[in-house]
């Protein structure tokens, strides 16, 4: 099964075209994260020094996601699935 992926494309510090920037609160603190979508409801969450980990949406069930290398606690995770959802849909 060919799973091609970005993990290692080097953008030198340029946003890719359908890459876009989230914040969510951690404490009382915001973060931002990098999205990169990378298809079938897989998308890259990247920092400053780079990938951090992958998130895959549910399409069936919206409040499940899987997460693949993330360095993040849940509810961290959650609150950046809430907004990757709330831009897709914004966006359509």
């Amino acid at each position: 099964m060919g799973n091609e992926n970005n993990f290692n494309q080097k953008t030198n510090g340029e946003a890719l075209p359908n890459q876009f920037t989230v914040e969510v609160a951690d404490g009382n603190q915001g973060r931002f994260f990098d999205i990169r979508p990378l298809g079938q409801g897989r998308f890259e969450i990247l920092e400053q020094e780079g990938s951090i980990g992958t998130i895959q949406l549910d399409e069936v069930d919206h409040a499940h996601c899987e997460s693949q290398g993330c360095e993040l606690d849940l509810p961290l995770l959650h609150a950046i699935r809430n907004q990757i959802q709330f831009h897709l849909q914004l966006k359509s």
